[in-house]
């Protein structure tokens, strides 16, 4: 009787590559299409046209259309550090401008839209907006709350009231009024919020 080989054969050269180049070009294809059509208009027909990778082996990868989306907005709104620039005011700046300049990336802008609609109806992407939401807006709870232990904000400031007051404007000017997110419209609410507490 033949012994089995403990060290299982490594996979042919070059068949690694081969599969994450196909997983690379369907989850650019994906990108794509959420940014043109929206989650609603996204088929995995149409993935695989624009990808040019076969229906079977993108089954193979994500066994639903949902573990594709998943897996391709998994990284639209990766978590930003906690700053500490010295002063509440440089921390709370240094958050909301860089959610300001994640508004302004297309990437982000035009793909969230549909992600907010879908999670009214799929829970799992309901799961991936909860992510999406902590991921942005943690450091600021982060921040404020720090600035409530050192004696910084009152402890009766409710910090989700100050999260919404800093950031509600910025979703407002994005998608209702459309007019510029601009450095004076910023540090207009930053100096709003921050003012309403002393």
């Amino acid at each position: 009787m033949t012994k089995r080989s403990k060290h299982p054969k490594p996979p042919p050269a070059g068949t690694e590559s081969r599969v994450e180049r196909s997983k690379k070009a369907v989850l650019g294809a994906t990108f794509q299409l959420l940014m043109n059509k929206g989650l609603s208009g996204l088929s995995i027909d149409e993935v695989s046209k624009r990808s040019g990778v076969a229906k079977t082996t993108i089954y193979r990868h994500w066994p639903s259309r949902t573990a594709l989306l998943l897996d391709a907005c998994s990284k639209l709104g990766s978590k930003f550090d906690t700053p500490d620039t010295g002063t509440l005011k440089g921390d709370v700046m240094a958050i909301v401008l860089g959610i300001v300049a994640r508004l302004r990336s297309r990437n982000f802008s035009s793909i969230l839209p549909s992600v907010i609609d879908a999670a009214e109806r799929d829970p799992q992407i309901a799961a991936l907006h909860g992510r999406i939401h902590a991921d942005t807006l943690s450091p600021l709870y982060a921040v404020l709350e720090r600035a409530k232990s050192k004696g910084l904000l009152p402890h009766s400031c409710v910090t989700a009231d100050m999260v919404a007051a800093l950031v509600g404007p910025l979703f407002y000017r994005r998608w209702f009024s459309r007019e510029s997110i601009d450095d004076r419209f910023v540090r207009s609410i930053v100096s709003r919020a921050l003012g309403a507490t002393e």
